[in-house]
C-alpha cells in the first residue's frame, strides 16, 4: 500500500510527522482529500478540521487555525497558524472563546475588529468540532469490546 509522508508544523512546534494513507483538509476552495500520487498542489487553508488516516486505518483529528498546504510527490506539509490534536483541546476554553467572539460580532465594531472576531469564532468552532468528533469516536464500540459491528 502506498502512503504519504505528512508533516504538520506551527511556528512553535511539530504537531505531527509520519505516514498516512490520506489527508483531508479545509482549503479556501473547499475540502480536499490528498491521496498518494496526488498532483502537486500549494493552497491556503481555512480554520477547521484536518483528518489524517494512518496506514492502520486509525484517524487523527486536528483543529487548525488556517495556514498553507504543499503537496509534492508523496509528501504533504501543512504550515498551520495554530494546530491542536483533539486530545490537546481545552473544551471549556474553546467555548469561552466562541462566546467572546459571538458577543463581539453582535456589537457595532469596525470592519477590522469584525474580521478578527469572525476569525476567532471560526477557530473556536473548529476546536469544538474536533473535540466533539473525537469524543464520539471514543464512545463507539469496537469489535473487541463486545459492541458488535467494527468501526467504519
Amino acid at each position: 500500500m502506498r502512503v504519504l509522508q505528512c508533516e504538520i508544523v506551527t511556528a512553535e512546534r511539530r504537531v505531527y510527522a509520519g505516514e498516512v494513507r490520506e489527508v483531508i483538509a479545509p482549503t479556501t476552495t473547499g475540502q480536499v482529500t490528498i491521496l498518494p500520487r496526488h498532483v502537486p498542489l500549494l493552497c491556503s487553508l481555512l480554520p477547521g478540521e484536518v483528518r489524517l488516516v494512518r496506514p492502520d486505518g486509525d484517524e487523527i483529528l486536528l483543529a487548525i487555525g488556517g495556514g498553507f498546504m504543499e503537496v509534492r510527490g508523496d509528501r504533504v506539509v501543512i504550515l498551520a497558524d495554530t494546530a491542536e490534536r483533539a486530545d490537546e483541546i481545552d473544551v471549556e476554553r474553546a467555548r469561552k472563546a466562541r462566546e467572546r467572539a459571538e458577543e463581539l460580532l453582535r456589537q457595532k465594531i469596525s470592519d477590522v475588529e469584525f474580521a478578527r472576531a469572525e476569525a476567532a469564532l471560526r477557530r473556536a468552532m473548529a476546536r469544538l468540532r474536533v473535540a466533539e468528533r473525537a469524543k464520539v469516536r471514543r464512545r463507539r464500540p469496537t469489535p473487541t469490546s463486545g459492541g458488535g459491528m467494527p468501526e467504519e
